[in-house]
């Protein structure tokens, strides 16, 4: 079974024709950045061989006492799941890579408000709504000349856990250990120190990547799926590339909170890699409700890392 991209007029199903018409149209400055993007994007989309794994929490078969690992019920049962071959961003896309994309399309750009513009450096991963990591990602897979989207939850999950292994935490070690492969509070007081802003700032590519070479699946920020949530999904999950629910609501994320993975454990168990929940995909803020900060990114706790079903690496590295 493969995946078909999702098409419509702004999409990676564009021709190259129409991509060089449109790119022509931007200044020589921003069609060089864009050419940047796409040469760091196929170099950071890391293959990821298709199998068969045991998807969601595996604590009933790997544990002697059979207990699940966080008692989530959206995490259960454990079934079986075959992928097919597909690549994925080895990190969450920045601000600098979503300013390239609003500019080149010309639309504002994202998290400028009162509050959440001090959260806005180059490096931070990208406060976006659910539509918008799904527009970007297509536009990317454009610029590349390869169709990109967004991850499903099958697939982030496979990533995560290395293809499989029964890995509690998306770490290099699969362990949890705090200011190594996570940030400690300390750490995080020291790096946004300098920014003098008051406020806990995410900042990626810290800390090593996973064995399969993907950075920060267990810090600084949720990440979005292209499944629709439900937590009674994976009862009846089929086996061969799920996609999830055909309708719903809310839009799965996985990852774990923006301001760190400490904070994650008292939620859940987010910073796991079998965690799983629906958020509002496009959220807005209610213009009569005078008690809601509308100076704030409704969208500041929510990112995307793209990724492409394409059965060939990006790059063809030795």
């Amino acid at each position: 079974m493969s995946f078909k991209p999702l098409c419509n007029k702004a999409t990676a199903c564009a021709k190259p024709s129409e991509k060089n018409n449109k790119n022509s149209q931007l200044s020589p400055e921003l069609q060089k950045k864009i050419q940047q993007l796409v040469e760091k994007t196929k170099k950071n989309m890391i293959f990821v061989e298709g199998g068969s794994f045991m998807m969601g929490d595996f604590g009933p078969i790997t544990r002697k006492d059979k207990l699940p690992i966080t008692g989530l019920y959206a995490a259960m049962p454990v079934h079986k799941v075959t992928l097919d071959s597909f690549s994925l961003n080895a990190y969450k896309t920045t601000f600098d890579d979503f300013d390239l994309y609003t500019e080149a399309t010309g639309q504002p750009k994202v998290g400028m408000q009162e509050v959440s513009i001090k959260r806005r450096v180059p490096n931070a991963p990208a406060g976006i709504s659910w539509q918008q990591a799904h527009d970007y990602c297509q536009w990317l897979g454009e610029q590349v000349g390869i169709p990109m989207n967004l991850p499903t939850e099958a697939q982030w999950e496979y990533a995560a856990r290395n293809r499989g292994e029964y890995v509690i935490y998306p770490t290099d070690n699969g362990e949890y250990e705090l200011g190594r492969n996570v940030w400690s509070d300390e750490q995080r007081r020291e790096v946004n120190k300098p920014l003098n802003t008051g406020m806990k700032i995410s900042i990626l590519g810290r800390f090593p990547p996973t064995p399969l070479g993907f950075y920060d699946m267990a810090t600084d920020g949720y990440e979005w799926m292209s499944d629709w949530f439900d937590p009674n999904y994976y009862k009846n999950s089929p086996e061969q590339n799920p996609q999830g629910p055909t309708t719903g609501t809310l839009k799965s994320i996985r990852s774990t909170h923006q301001v760190g993975a400490a904070q994650s454990l008292q939620t859940g168990g987010s910073v796991t890699t079998i965690y799983r929940e629906g958020k509002e995909p496009n959220p807005q803020f209610d213009k009569d409700d005078q008690e809601n900060p509308q100076y704030i990114n409704i969208n500041g706790a929510t990112s995307v890392r793209c990724a492409s079903n394409h059965q060939q690496p990006f790059l063809n590295k030795k």
